[in-house]
Parts: structure tokens; sequence; C-alpha cells
């Protein structure tokens, strides 16, 4: 019979997969990954493997992170205008998108659990923030 905590179709994960360390350190990979692979696709040409944007494909419209793609795959080859004119909003929120995961890495690889409290008002600004943009970058374009 199944222990009334873990659920009856829980399964234990094996130990070094329950590490602290092991969130972190599996996003970084994949982040590496993904950026050698678009290191060496120009997003700003057709005919690659990278997603669209499933709102931009349904409406038409650009998302707050529509050009994201774009801004990482110039960004790498050192071209901040570039970046720029691709996300606005995306280049000067990835500072504090790589803190966040720097911080998350360096608690797990300390064996510390790290889950980030945003207030309700931080997430309401947020949301707000996203909205604004969208609706400004698709009157301005």
């Amino acid at each position: 019979m199944a222990d009334a905590a873990t659920g009856p179709a829980r399964r234990r994960l094996p130990r070094r997969l329950r590490h602290p360390a092991a969130a972190p350190l599996a996003v970084l990979c994949a982040g590496v990954a993904g950026a050698g692979y678009l290191y060496v696709t120009d997003p700003h040409q057709p005919g690659h493997l990278l997603p669209q944007c499933p709102f931009r494909y349904v409406t038409g419209l650009l998302c707050p992170a529509c050009g994201g793609t774009r801004m990482v795959y110039d960004l790498m080859h050192g071209h901040l205008g570039r970046a720029w004119l691709d996300n606005r909003a995306l280049l000067l929120a990835s500072p504090l998108a790589l803190a966040l995961l720097g911080t998350w890495m360096v608690h797990g690889l300390r064996g510390r659990r790290w889950r980030p409290r945003l207030a309700p008002w931080a997430q309401a600004l947020v949301l707000l923030g996203a909205v604004a943009w969208a609706v400004a970058r698709n009157l301005v374009r």
C-alpha cells in the first residue's frame, strides 16, 4: 500500500537527481546546447528549425518576447545595435535573468534549494510591463 504522504503513483527519484543543483545545472546545459545551435543558425533567414512564436502565428501581433531569439543571436555575434532593435525589453531584462540563474546555481551547488518569492504587487508590475510593451511595440510597427 502506498504511503499517504507520497501518493500511490509517486516514485522516488535517484538521489543525484534530487540534489538542489540538478535543476539549475539542467537549465544551464539546455541553455548552452540551445545557444550552440543558435550560434550557427541565423534566425533572420528562413529555412531553419527554430520554432515560430505561437502568439504571432495565430494573431499576427508581436508578443512581449518576440524577437528574443534574434536578439540572442545578435548578441552572440557582437551586434548590440541589432539586438536592441530586435527586443529592447528583453535586452534590458537579460542581466536580471542571468543574475537569477546564477543565484539559483550558487544555492544549488551549496546544497540549498532556492525558491524566489515575488510579492503580488511586483507580479502585477511585471505583467503590466509586459502588456504595455506588447501594446507599444504593436502600435509603433
